[in-house]
């Protein structure tokens, strides 16, 4: 193994903590190619994590193969439709979750990040009516969803090509916080953060004037990552298409 050069590395570290870190606010975060290791953007977010339940025991089930397929079903249509919006920030896997983050400088674009959660629920459900026709096990996910304006910085190692992305602040965390307990413990799939729902209930409402979808909507109080709201809302025109059968 190579020698890890100590001397340098009190260089570096040095170089980072006495250089001025230039912080600039607004609301639209830009894509990597404006982030340097000397700046930083405080800009609106929105996280999506996407967390299967039990995941454990699945991944020890000994029929590798079927643990494999239910995997890559689960991974790949959620990324597909996480990944088709233009204010898409980052996306990746963590383990056995799913997560993409995007800027979302106004409330509409809040409204599409929910709209893509919706989806995902509606996709959960056509998953397992697949995964049953196959008589493979049934997979439950929770889906979290928050906004806040949050500190972006880039990090890694200067020079050598490994960096990436940090969000310092509070979307990211609790987006991957509520979605390890939407559907566990009686909970909905849909969890979203106080400040989503405030931000995309009136155009959800505007859309469904007749429906009043204000009840689909529990009000949980906070219980350490602040207050949230579940929910188990579909697509309608997806989740018709399922019920009645999947047919072109």
């Amino acid at each position: 193994m190579a020698t890890y050069d100590y001397k340098k590395g009190k260089e570096r570290i040095e170089t980072i903590l006495d250089n001025d870190l230039v912080v600039i606010e607004q609301n639209e975060l830009p894509n990597d190619e404006s982030f340097t290791f000397s700046n930083g953007y405080y800009s609106w977010i929105t996280g999506v994590f996407v967390d299967i339940r039990d995941s454990s025991a699945l991944f020890a089930d000994e029929d590798k193969e079927k643990v494999s397929k239910i995997i890559r079903s689960f991974t790949s249509e959620v990324i597909e439709i996480l990944r088709e919006d233009n204010n898409l920030r980052e996306i990746g896997i963590r383990g056995d979750c799913v997560y993409a983050i995007y800027t979302t400088p106004s409330k509409d674009d809040i409204y599409e990040v929910a709209n893509k959660t919706f989806y995902i629920n509606t996709y959960m459900k056509m998953l397992n009516k697949l995964l049953s026709e196959r008589s493979l096990p049934k997979i439950m996910a929770g889906i979290g969803m928050s906004s806040a304006k949050e500190l972006v910085v880039k990090a890694g190692r200067k020079g050598v090509g490994i960096n990436n992305k940090v969000w310092i602040g509070k979307a990211v965390t609790r987006a991957s916080n509520f979605s390890a307990i939407g559907n566990k413990n009686g909970n909905s799939p849909l969890v979203f953060s106080e400040c989503s729902y405030h931000n995309f209930i009136e155009k959800l409402g505007k859309i469904n004037s007749e429906k009043n979808p204000q009840n689909w909507f529990t009000y949980h109080s906070d219980e350490g990552d602040g207050a949230y709201y579940t929910a188990d809302i579909t697509d309608g025109t997806f989740s018709n298409w399922i019920n009645n059968g999947m047919e072109d």
